[in-house]
């Protein structure tokens, strides 16, 4: 996804696990702050923050299934962008790296894996 892409409606082809409830969401990219994001939904009023791997872990690439590329309309892994969940508290921020989001910039059509966590933790710090 280009960084300067302002704001994108998506559309999960599942529910995020833990907001089977929530619908409409809609990615806005953050003012100042390349390749970051506010994932929102207005039913029940959620925000989470997302980061676009590429941008902010460059070293992690985790293997997209092909079922996975199939659903979101992509021929190639490349095509996809992958965003990690943002987690910032007073002390530190982390990302979570066991659950990442893939999306097709081109449809906004998206998905979220979930991998196995001794390979990939929910809470690694996010370098500055």
């Amino acid at each position: 996804m280009s960084t300067a892409q302002a704001s994108r409606e998506l559309s999960f082809t599942a529910p995020m696990p833990g907001l089977e409830a929530s619908d409409g969401f809609a990615l806005r990219g953050i003012d100042g702050a390349p390749g970051l994001y506010a994932m929102e939904s207005a039913s029940p009023r959620i925000r989470m923050f997302l980061a676009e791997a590429a941008v902010y872990v460059p070293d992690y690439a985790p293997a997209i299934p092909r079922s996975t590329l199939e659903d979101l309309g992509l021929d190639r892994a490349e095509l996809a962008t992958t965003l990690v969940v943002v987690n910032p508290t007073p002390e530190k921020t982390t990302v979570n790296l066991a659950a990442p989001i893939v999306l097709n910039p081109e449809t906004g059509r998206c998905t979220q894996l979930l991998l196995d966590s001794k390979e990939y933790p929910l809470r690694a710090e996010l370098s500055a």
